[in-house]
């Protein structure tokens, strides 16, 4: 599978990475995975690192059906990274369809693994500020 996750419970944050060709079959294994992994708490904030993805296999119905899970808690900030007009555009519709099925978590899309990094982490600089 060509993705993979990492949970980092010193910063409360996931880290997933996809690379190669990406199916959305894939993504929904990656999601079950998450969810069954009793480290994993909804409130935790999401790195998702797309950039080494070199083709997205995934077409509207799966973007929905994987929007529609309820992973992570309302007011949870996933950073979503790409570097393809394919891939901002997968990740824009499913953006969308999060907020349709009534998930309240907030989602920003990066293009910088770096830049997307500071934006989750500033609520826990500025606490210890």
């Amino acid at each position: 599978m060509p993705c993979s996750y990492e949970i980092d419970l010193e910063h409360r944050l996931v880290r997933s990475k996809a690379w190669g060709v990406l199916t959305g079959a894939e993504i929904m294994g990656h999601q079950k995975c998450l969810a069954g992994d009793e480290s994993f708490h909804p409130d935790f904030a999401q790195l998702a690192d797309f950039t080494a993805v070199t083709k997205l296999q995934v077409d509207a119905e799966m973007v929905r059906q994987l929007a529609a899970r309820h992973l992570y808690s309302a007011g949870s900030k996933r950073a979503l990274v790409v570097n393809t007009a394919v891939a901002k555009g997968m990740v824009r519709m499913f953006q969308t369809y999060r907020e349709l099925a009534g998930g309240q978590e907030e989602i920003r899309i990066f293009s910088d693994c770096h830049e997307a990094l500071q934006w989750l982490r500033h609520d826990q600089l500025a606490a210890h500020a």
